[in-house]
């Protein structure tokens, strides 16, 4: 059963787990009402698209995907967390290899497995909500449970889905970990957050595989990240030519976003890059043995993609350096200067 406050102490505890949020080092925190998600139609069409390429994960559990209230009976209140993941990059040094045969890792790879930091946070977060009320019952989730978070974050605040389809706060752009706890108890929700993205497409623009098809729309299976991390096969030579030097991820259309352009650092030690310039050298990784990749990416979540496609995706991005044009322009300790 939900769990009912009067209206007073309701304010008060909002606030109370607030603060308690930010206490736990989260950046940003907002309180959306449970309910279905108002994208179950165009994600069930996008889904029976193929749009979802190999990701056959977001197909299991739909009623729960698109209603928290099937996830956690009664629920009413979502608590929506963010943790600012952007760290500034130094450039490339290398002494001995061709810094051309650097390949790049998205930022938010670049430190320890972010799954692992949230969690116990939520988890704290959760048992401070049922210590305050006991009767109240909690669900924590991050990005690998069945959740809509997006859509929540938008509702409780926190940003705004922009036309990348990434969550983008006017303060902290795009560089967002999201994290959810949801409740039975009944909470003050925030105003949803207003779309900023006015007339502009320099996400869209930027794509160099096409995969925003559209504002606020993407096909994953042409997305650089969808390519180098879910896709398991060989990469079609159109999409492969166009991958440019990443070898995990990409951050493309985070880079080109005008609210990205002064995007404040992380100050969270568990975020700071193990790879200071955000690469790696191509050269090295083709040769690495299995003792190599577990003792390099220990506690990474570069660890979800196996060795085999790792050398894989270094072998299209050695292939596309080959190429007369190499990769397009840009290294990750240029910052955000492109907007």
């Amino acid at each position: 059963m939900p769990s009912v406050l009067p209206q007073p102490d309701r304010l008060a505890l909002a606030l109370q787990i607030k603060q308690r949020a930010t206490d736990l080092g989260f950046n940003l925190v907002g309180i959306a009402p449970a309910g279905r998600s108002i994208y179950r139609d165009y994600f069930a069409q996008w889904l029976a698209g193929g749009k979802a390429g190999e990701m056959r994960y977001l197909h299991n559990r739909f009623d729960e995907r698109t209603d928290v209230g099937q996830l956690l009976p009664g629920a009413r209140s979502v608590v929506c967390v963010a943790l600012n993941y952007h760290v500034p990059l130094m450039s490339a040094e290398p002494a001995d290899v061709n810094e051309r045969d650097e390949v790049r890792i998205a930022r938010y790879a670049l430190a320890d497995d972010y799954h692992e930091i949230i969690k116990p946070r939520l988890y704290d977060l959760a048992d401070f909500i049922r210590e305050v009320v006991p009767d109240a019952q909690t669900k924590c989730g991050v990005d690998t449970a069945p959740i809509m978070e997006k859509e929540l974050a938008a509702r409780a605040g926190v940003g705004w889905i922009g036309k990348s389809t990434n969550l983008i706060n006017p303060y902290i752009g795009s560089w967002l970990l999201l994290g959810e706890v949801i409740t039975t108890l009944e909470l003050p929700t925030d105003e949803p957050a207003v779309d900023r993205c006015g007339t502009c497409r320099r996400c869209i623009d930027a794509c160099p595989t096409g995969a925003i098809t559209a504002p606020y729309e993407m096909d994953a299976r042409r997305c650089i990240s969808y390519l180098t991390i879910e896709h398991r096969g060989e990469v079609a030579d159109e999409l492969a030519g166009k991958m440019d030097n990443w070898l995990y991820g990409c951050d493309i259309c985070q880079d080109v976003c005008p609210w990205n352009s002064k995007a404040i650092d992380s100050d969270e030690p568990s975020l700071q890059p193990r790879f200071a310039s955000g690469t790696l050298n191509a050269s090295e990784l083709l040769s690495w043995e299995p003792q190599t990749y577990y003792d390099t990416l220990r506690g990474s979540a570069m660890r979800r993609v196996k060795l085999p496609i790792l050398k894989r995706n270094a072998e299209i991005v050695q292939s596309n350096i080959a190429r007369p044009s190499g990769p397009s322009p840009g290294t990750p300790g240029e910052g955000h200067s492109n907007v």
